[in-house]
């Protein structure tokens, strides 16, 4: 029997409809999914009625399947014969893991193909009202995450280089670790009165965005009980959302349900 694909595909950030064409069709035609706890689980409706449903769905302290299993079921229902799609929130290659599935398929020979998704790097800000970038604004952006290897003896994150960069800062998976975050680029010279903003569950209709300033933006995440899944934005672009570029959070209760 020959040996199945494995197609690793980014479901977007939280809206079904922000999934890929490619990534759809690849979906509809899979015998198995293997999908992450942050999909858009109504895309799991649009899986053939005999497709082999897969939850691998992993929370910060909590994992449903370690790594290595899930690289064992990608290899053992390929080499059944199966086309397995690897559905993963955002995109596949962002802080997703994607890559060291794509090693592990190539080293014992499995066909796999990437499917780039909408990542919430810049989708979450987006529902939020704040743009990355703005030429009277921010030139650049730069993104970190919050949620490091736990292994490592010490933080790789250049907090010195970051509160120099300007532009904005977009903080991934790190509600939990936020005041220290924040400490840190205010040790090494960033002004705490720079707005912040921090969004939990964005893109969904759980998304909820709180504002603040670099200084404050830690304390309110927790008055507020701000919980994973949250990105913050720390830069001058979060005053974009007061001044108009809000859309979301003014769309009728109506139409935000029916996402």
């Amino acid at each position: 029997m020959s040996s199945g694909w494995v197609y690793l595909v980014g479901a977007g950030p939280g809206d079904p409809g922000l999934i890929t064409v490619k990534g759809l069709r690849l979906l509809r035609r899979a015998h198995v999914v293997v999908y992450d706890r942050l999909i858009p689980f109504e895309l799991l409706e649009e899986t053939r009625p005999d497709a082999e449903l897969i939850d691998a769905g992993k929370q910060p302290t909590r994992h449903r399947l370690a790594q290595e299993e899930i690289n064992a079921i990608l290899l053992d229902r390929a080499l059944q014969g199966c086309d397995v799609v690897r559905l993963k929130g955002g995109d596949p290659l962002v802080f997703g893991r994607g890559g060291e599935e794509a090693l592990v398929c190539r080293q014992h020979g499995i066909p796999f193909e990437i499917v780039p998704g909408v990542s919430s790097i810049n989708a979450v800000p987006a529902y939020a009202g704040i743009p990355l970038t703005h030429r009277h604004v921010s030139s650049s952006f730069t993104v970190i995450t919050g949620h490091e290897d736990p292994t490592k003896p010490e933080s790789s994150i250049n907090y010195r280089a970051l509160a120099q960069l300007g532009g904005a800062i977009v903080i991934m998976m790190g509600v939990k670790r936020l005041s220290e975050i924040t400490r840190q680029l205010q040790k090494h010279g960033m002004d705490g009165e720079i707005p912040a903003a921090v969004i939990e569950w964005g893109a969904t209709q759980r998304q909820r965005t709180r504002i603040g300033t670099l200084d404050t933006i830690a304390g309110i995440a927790r008055a507020h009980d701000i919980q994973p899944p949250a990105i913050t934005i720390v830069g001058d672009v979060v005053r974009l959302r007061q001044a108009g570029v809000a859309w979301f959070d003014l769309l009728p209760e109506d139409v935000i349900m029916a996402m």
